[in-house]
């Protein structure tokens, strides 16, 4: 159904309700589809759709390439992709209120380029799987590209962990959150191995609470610890210290690539939902926490990803 509703390379992050149009303005959700559809081939081995699927994927990167809404587009410069749109959050960092937008993050983001690797990486794969090719479209020579200027360029040498941005509206952004996990998590991780370990420590130590990851170390100036207030005060928070309950599932992803053997680590890392289920929405997972103890629930009390991502956790740990 999503593959239906591609336009210029892109599918939709939402049906406004009541209507047929959905609304195109993401970086992200359509490097996802190439993860979930990664996700239902290992499950189901459905060479079938997987064949029926390919010349939209193939588009999709065609598109990126090439470039396409909202300044979505590989920089022929170094390879890696950029977004970004005057009055437009892109990444799943979306947060606005009115004209004002909380975390723009406009330039190369880092999940948006280690999505973008792991979704040339899938798409190369499927083809040599099913004995396609590329269409001229060089898949391997552009995934090879962005790897290489993505560990030259994200490197942030005086934190020892990854630039949130690079080629900002201000330059390269040292904040430290979440995003870079998912350059270590994802099945086709582009940051270089000898990095992986200052990266999953560093936000083991600055970001990891009992709950999920913070979505920006305490420290920085635009640190929220809690919540609360009116829409304004909620919003200027939501991605400036909060906790993610989701983001639990691609650092399990990471800690488990580095530390394999360590089953009891992870359980001391979901404990915290054990409790939690008996607060908000009882037998639930709320969206967020406040980012400092008590952690109180907030947002959504009852959030499908959150519950999706713990229950993916536990499904990894040996019984």
């Amino acid at each position: 159904t999503f593959a239906h509703y591609v336009r210029d390379g892109l599918i939709p992050n939402m049906f406004p309700d009541g209507s047929r149009e959905g609304l195109y303005h993401t970086a992200d959700a359509t490097l996802w589809f190439f993860h979930a559809l990664d996700r239902f081939y290992r499950a189901s081995g459905d060479k079938r759709t997987l064949r029926w699927l390919l010349p939209t994927m193939l588009e999709i990167v065609r598109c990126h390439l090439e470039g396409t809404r909202f300044g979505i587009g590989v920089d022929p410069e170094d390879g890696l992709l950029r977004q970004g749109a005057e009055g437009y959050a892109l990444t799943w960092m979306d947060a606005k209120v009115d004209d004002w937008v909380v975390t723009p993050r406009r330039g190369k983001a880092v999940e948006i380029n280690a999505l973008w690797y792991n979704a040339l990486c899938l798409l190369d794969g499927w083809l040599k799987i099913l004995g396609l090719d590329d269409e001229g479209l060089n898949i391997e020579g552009h995934a090879r590209r962005a790897r290489e200027s993505f560990n030259r360029r994200f490197w942030y040498e005086e934190g020892g962990y990854l630039y949130d941005v690079v080629d900002g509206e201000h330059g390269d952004d040292s904040a430290c959150r979440p995003n870079q996990i998912f350059a270590v998590s994802l099945d086709h991780p582009v940051l270089d191995r000898e990095r992986w370990e200052p990266v999953v420590r560093t936000v083991h130590d600055r970001l990891l609470t009992p709950v999920g990851l913070r979505s920006l170390a305490p420290g920085h100036p635009d640190y929220k610890p809690k919540y609360y207030g009116d829409l304004r005060a909620r919003d200027a928070a939501y991605h400036q210290g909060t906790v993610w309950a989701w983001l639990i599932g691609p650092f399990v992803d990471a800690w488990l690539k580095l530390y394999p053997d360590d089953q009891d680590g992870v359980r001391r890392m979901l404990r915290g939902f054990e409790h939690h289920l008996n607060e908000a929405c009882v037998g639930s997972i709320s969206e967020i926490f406040d980012a400092e103890e008590p952690y109180v629930p907030r947002g959504c009390i009852a959030q499908a990803w959150s519950v999706a991502e713990v229950l993916r956790c536990l499904t990894r740990l040996e019984r």
